[in-house]
């Protein structure tokens, strides 16, 4: 904080000047111990067509707040956007002209600063401030622009979520080095031989036309089937040793895959001929062997070794109102089951009565 010429208290900041649209902007870095006395909020209360922000999801706080605190040395957050409603002042460094482009941002602290981008960042931000308030010394990166009113800001909301892409849930686990499942995945997508170059790290689909087959979020949700857990965090050795286990011994038991292989059949005829490519058929894989493994502890193996004498083709009538909808592969998690249930009785196994509870919905 400093008191400037205009005899006004604000807050000052490292900055660099630019401009967008004919309007001046300003890239200043702040320590965060002054983001919960900077910004405010529009709250919840106030209806959306007056507000310029979406209403805070309260279920993210936390996680956001405890990935700083357990990442200390890691954590990183981009720029937050906001509006000031007051004239922002810029002195350029003693050593420039008038225009130049570097120099020290000053806002008035009676200023009413809203967030227009940032706002589950910022309320993150002063979580972990309370409970490590060390941090404040660190900095983030704000975007100033001067406020032009509700109208413009609701604009300035909608422009910058509109084209915003999330990223895939399979280019998620490639980059996620602090998970030990996904790195798990990875590893084991190169190691496992119908894996082996075909599956595609980035995307959450392939198309007909493409050399990939599978998907790295495909393999991976179908790994959480088999081993019964929608979210993992650690695996056992014996854990991990299954996983191998079964996707080998599956890579064996389907023949279509040992074709692929082989080179005797093109990737796009398996996709487009077959049912055992698609991210349901693989899911429902994972659920036959976690029941193959309960019901079958010290002979799973040789009974997963009969998915050989299941009919693959996608004109096979079993498939339909399960794997597939008017003969195209739709994922509904009724029909991921009911395919396992189906691939269990072409295997000549007995559903047990905790399948048969599918097959009666």
């Amino acid at each position: 904080m400093t008191q400037e010429s205009t005899d006004v208290e604000s807050f000052s900041f490292h900055a660099i000047r630019g401009t967008q649209a004919g309007r001046e902007f300003y890239v200043a870095i702040c320590p965060l111990k002054t983001i919960p006395k900077l910004f405010s909020y529009n709250g919840q209360e106030i209806p959306p067509e007056l507000r310029a922000q979406r209403i805070l999801s309260n279920s993210r706080i936390p996680v956001m707040t405890r990935y700083i605190l357990d990442n200390p040395a890691e954590y990183i957050f981009s720029s937050l956007t906001a509006s000031v409603d007051r004239t922002i002042k810029f002195i350029p460094a003693p050593h420039l002209p008038p225009d130049g482009k570097i120099g020290t941002l000053y806002i008035d602290m009676n200023s009413r600063v809203l967030i227009n981008d940032g706002q589950h960042r910022q309320k993150a931000i002063e979580e972990a401030l309370k409970i490590r308030p060390d941090i404040g010394y660190e900095s983030i990166s704000v975007v100033f622009f001067e406020d032009q009113g509700l109208k413009r800001s609701q604009q300035m909301f909608s422009d910058l979520n509109k084209n915003a892409v999330k990223t895939s849930k399979s280019l998620n686990i490639l980059y996620n080095h602090r998970d030990d499942f996904s790195q798990f995945m990875v590893k084991l997508v190169d190691v496992i031989e119908i894996f082996q170059n075909r599956v595609d790290l980035e995307k959450t689909s392939v198309g007909s036309k493409s050399p990939k087959v599978f998907t790295l979020n495909g393999v991976t949700d179908a790994t959480k089937k088999l081993l019964g857990r929608p979210k993992i965090d650690y695996m056992h050795k014996d854990e991990a040793q299954f996983v191998k286990d079964f996707w080998e011994t599956a890579t064996k038991s389907i023949p279509q895959w040992q074709l692929l292989i082989r080179g005797q059949i093109k990737p796009k005829t398996l996709k487009e001929n077959f049912v055992h490519s698609n991210t349901n058929c693989l899911n429902s894989l994972g659920i036959v062997g976690r029941v193959m493994h309960e019901m079958y502890p010290q002979t799973w193996k040789k009974k997963l070794g009969s998915l050989r004498e299941v009919n693959w083709a996608r004109d096979n009538p079993v498939w339909e109102g399960r794997l597939l909808q008017g003969g195209r592969k739709v994922r509904t998690t009724a029909g991921i089951e009911m395919g396992a249930n189906t691939i269990l009785q072409e295997c000549g196994i007995k559903l047990p009565e905790s399948r048969r509870r599918f097959e009666s919905k």
